[in-house]
């Protein structure tokens, strides 16, 4: 499934990991609890490593494993959570997250303007037909009164 990544339409090359379920080769992504349990063997992956975070995780926890983790996927269960801009927001300013983090799940397309100043880059969406309309969210507004990480 096609992703938004730098305000472009990309192929998705990460496969997500259920928790029980072996590990395939390439690009992957882990449950949070699945990276502090299997952490050790996750490391002798020869992929690429990222971590979803379901909104009630705590970002801190992956504190010292950033360095490591390529790509954490914020996931909204549903498009009224607002734990998970907070995320975004804690990766990128307190923790000084350098590497892709990217929406998934139940949120809208008008939210996507307000997750990218947040420090959100990428974008998965259940329905292809949204990612143009949030193509253009990214720019919805040329005035900005708020600080931000973008």
């Amino acid at each position: 499934m096609p992703i938004i990544k730098n305000q472009r339409i990309l192929e998705n090359t990460w496969t997500f990991v259920e928790d029980d379920a072996p590990l395939p080769a390439g690009d992957i992504t882990v449950s949070a609890k699945r990276w502090t349990e299997d952490k050790a063997a996750l490391l002798q992956h020869t992929g690429k490593l990222g971590v979803r975070l379901a909104p009630a995780d705590n970002v801190a926890a992956l504190g010292d494993d950033l360095p490591v983790i390529k790509l954490i996927e914020l996931n909204f269960p549903a498009f009224n959570d607002g734990r998970t801009f907070s995320q975004a927001r804690l990766l990128r300013s307190r923790y000084g997250y350098q590497g892709e983090i990217r929406a998934i799940g139940n949120y809208m397309t008008d939210q996507v303007f307000y997750l990218h100043r947040v420090g959100v880059d990428s974008f998965e969406f259940n329905n292809p037909k949204d990612m143009a309309l949030a193509l253009s969210a990214i720019k919805d507004f040329t005035i900005r009164y708020q600080a931000s990480t973008r």
